[in-house]
């Protein structure tokens, strides 16, 4: 009798336990997914403001660039109005 009070005991602690374990598993299972989710999230804000500033740096040069052969444009226009009068 005292064997299978004995038997009964241990089993019903392994099974408890490994309730137990399960729930710790699943619980470190939703904290590394709501982790990763986080740090997804975190890297795509940081790429989105890099690619804005990218962006902001092209658009200045070619507005630059823009400036700079517009300007030179008009040198060559003056130029050549020069040489036509002379």
């Amino acid at each position: 009798m005292k064997k299978i009070l004995f038997i009964i005991a241990i089993t019903t602690t392994i099974l408890s336990c490994k309730e137990t374990t399960q729930e710790h598993l699943d619980k470190a299972k939703d904290a590394v997914k709501e982790e990763v989710t986080t740090t997804l999230d975190s890297a795509k804000i940081k790429a989105e403001a890099e690619l804005d500033s990218l962006k902001n740096k092209a658009k200045a040069k070619a507005d630059s660039l823009k400036l700079k052969s517009a300007e030179k444009m008009e040198e060559a226009a003056k130029k050549l109005k020069e040489s036509v009068h002379n």
